[in-house]
């Protein structure tokens, strides 16, 4: 499918595919959406703690890149798994201005390392973040009480449904350990549904920019 580099609404990049009329990222703000439903409504729910993060939909890096920055900032110790069956390639690598927009340039060898990493090996990017990148589809996943935290930001259910399913939402709550959260900037019905079903009690919150709600799903 073709692919394009495009400018969200706060200057950050994103990639849009052009037969889904689909963005890796919000088209009304790459970073702003990161830091609303991963970090404002996930990560800071586990202040001053060691957190094993998961994410479903490794992409472009900004949702791993932001995490490592909290990290930094906060001294929090993070052990992030990222999840993704089709990486990007060096060329869309480039063009994404994350270190940039994020005034973080004395970091930018750190988010092209992260893409550098060979997959499937767990490495220390700093005294406090620890990544392993998995080259897998959603439903492969089979962890068992490994996580306390999970950014689920697969494409959305208009384009792939399947990534939204009864199956696939099992596969996440068998992951996470009791008292632990999932994210994610999804708001359907469907998709609430699909998650109480599988045993996870949902609330609506507040979307990004652009975007009316979201859900977090705690077990």
């Amino acid at each position: 499918m073709e692919r394009e580099i495009i400018h969200t609404s706060d200057g950050s990049t994103t990639i849009h595919i052009k037969e889904w009329d689909e963005c890796y990222h919000s088209k009304h703000g790459a970073i702003q959406e990161a830091k609303h439903v991963f970090i404002k409504n996930g990560l800071a729910l586990f202040p001053n703690q060691k957190v094993s993060v998961l994410e479903i939909g490794f992409g472009t890096g900004l949702n791993a890149f932001i995490t490592y920055l909290e990290a930094e900032e906060l001294g929090q110790t993070i052990d992030y798994v990222g999840v993704e069956a089709y990486p990007i390639s060096e060329e869309e690598l480039q063009s994404m201005n994350y270190p940039k927009e994020l005034d973080a340039l004395e970091h930018k060898m750190v988010f092209d390392k992260m893409h550098a990493l060979n997959w499937e090996e767990k490495n220390d990017l700093s005294e406090n973040f620890s990544l392993t990148k998995r080259k897998q589809f959603f439903e492969d996943i089979d962890d068992i009480e490994k996580f306390d935290l999970i950014y689920f930001d697969a494409f959305g259910y208009r384009v792939q449904p399947e990534l939204w399913s009864v199956s696939v939402f099992e596969r996440m709550f068998k992951s996470l350990k009791n008292n632990s959260v999932l994210v994610t900037y999804a708001a359907r019905g469907i998709i609430k549904r699909n998650m109480i079903e599988v045993g996870f009690t949902v609330e609506k919150l507040a979307g990004p920019p652009g975007k009316r709600e979201m859900f977090r799903a705690r077990k």
